[in-house]
């Protein structure tokens, strides 16, 4: 007599995943899985708890099994998934850009403090376009720009604009150069800070799938900040806002980047962690 099928419920199938990738050192298994689960078989999360003793079929099981094979090679969650959440908006990514963070909300944050009735807004490296959307969402009557090097990101970015409805202009090319005379009133950005030689000591799931050159920073992680801080002066209306994103340590040596640069009220602000996050500085 033939042996009858296995029987693959949503409960077992949730189980036995958590344990898969947990053992693949994937952090927060459990949460991961549900999020896996619930994009192959086209529910949301209540709803896998709801069907929880619902068997699967053969289409099903394999569509399970294909996303949790690439989340066990640590795939970003966020790109077989395709989104990722920022400033309560959601965003298209693919492993052309950077995967959004929380930690650079604090840029929009301060931004949004500091600069409230900015009406020209620079957004430089703009990848996925999550800062320059969120800001144009919540400063409705700002024109905002954004540049990016890499043609796929701009792609990507236009995408997300069009998504959201958002007042967002793109321009590929390098840091100031599409931009000519033009003057802004707020000037943002989160570069490449990652120290070279730290590269390769990064989760995999960055080290492995994340574009390099989002994340190289040069061999103390400062280059495109001597790039962008010594030159934003030129660009900005007065009194406006330059605001960059920074790595772990790097605070002091930016704020006398922005001391040099001639920049006054400088300030630093932290990310959640307790971590010197944005420095900022504006234009007397």
């Amino acid at each position: 007599m033939a042996e009858k099928p296995e029987i693959w419920t949503i409960r077992k199938v949730l189980d036995w995943t958590r344990g898969y990738l947990a053992e693949k050192g994937v952090e927060n298994a459990r949460l991961e899985t549900e999020w896996l689960l619930s994009a192959a078989l086209g529910l949301d999360r209540v709803g896998l708890y709801v069907n929880f003793d619902k068997p699967l079929n053969p289409e099903e099981l394999a569509a399970c099994r294909g996303l949790v094979a690439r989340r066990a090679k640590r795939e970003p969650l966020q790109y077989i998934l395709g989104t990722q959440e920022f400033c309560g908006l959601d965003f298209a990514v693919t492993p052309s850009v950077l995967i959004p963070r929380h930690d650079t909300e604090v840029i929009v944050e301060e931004a949004l403090r500091r600069a409230p009735h900015a009406a020209a807004v620079l957004d430089i490296g703009v990848g996925s376009g999550c800062i320059a959307v969120a800001l144009a969402k919540q400063l409705p009557h700002a024109q905002v720009w954004g540049v990016e090097q890499s043609p796929d990101a701009i792609a990507l970015a236009q995408r997300n604009v069009e998504r959201h409805g958002a007042r967002v202009t793109l321009f590929e090319g390098s840091l100031f150069e599409p931009f000519g005379d033009q003057r802004f009133d707020l000037i943002v950005s989160n570069p490449p800070y990652i120290p070279t030689a730290d590269l390769e000591a990064l989760q995999p799931e960055v080290r492995e799938y994340e574009p390099r050159a989002a994340l190289d920073g040069g061999s103390d992680g400062l280059d495109f900040y001597r790039l962008i801080v010594p030159a934003a002066p030129e660009y900005l209306n007065p009194g406006g806002w330059l605001m960059v994103e920074l790595g772990i340590g790097q605070a002091e040596a930016v704020l006398g980047m922005f001391s040099r640069a001639g920049f006054c009220d400088c300030f630093t602000a932290q990310d959640p962690n307790g971590i010197d996050r944005v420095v900022g500085g504006r234009i007397g």
